[in-house]
């Protein structure tokens, strides 16, 4: 077989977290969708069908909420940088895409965010 490349993502993942540097964003979560594309080397992916031959979803689910629920972050910058850093040390890992949004800030777009990539 030739070269196996494997991307795993977690899509359109929506968390409510304390964020913001406007007094109106410290009163109260806001809504956050999160993106992550992590793409694995080739040679350990898929190759036995057990969780530990993979990226575990529960695991990053989990890990975000724990960083989100303990602190207030300013910037989606920070958020976005912190869930990188996460992701970008676990086993096989080669590249990462991680972006975040928020949907509701203004009226007339879908969003405003930011994307930051690691390169092992």
């Amino acid at each position: 077989m030739g070269v196996v490349s494997t991307k795993i993502f977690l899509e359109d993942y929506e968390v409510d977290i304390n964020i913001g540097i406007h007094e109106f964003e410290k009163t109260g979560p806001q809504r956050i969708v999160i993106n992550i594309q992590l793409f694995v080397d080739g040679a350990s992916s898929g190759k036995g069908d057990t969780i530990d031959h993979a990226v575990d979803y529960d695991f990053l689910r989990k890990e975000i909420i724990k960083l989100t629920e303990t602190r207030h972050f300013n910037l989606q910058e920070t958020l976005c940088r912190s869930i990188l850093e996460i992701v970008a040390v676990q086993p096989g890992i080669q590249r990462a895409i991680v972006s975040t949004k928020k949907p509701d800030v203004y009226p007339d777009c879908r969003g405003v965010g930011v994307e930051m990539e690691y390169c092992n």
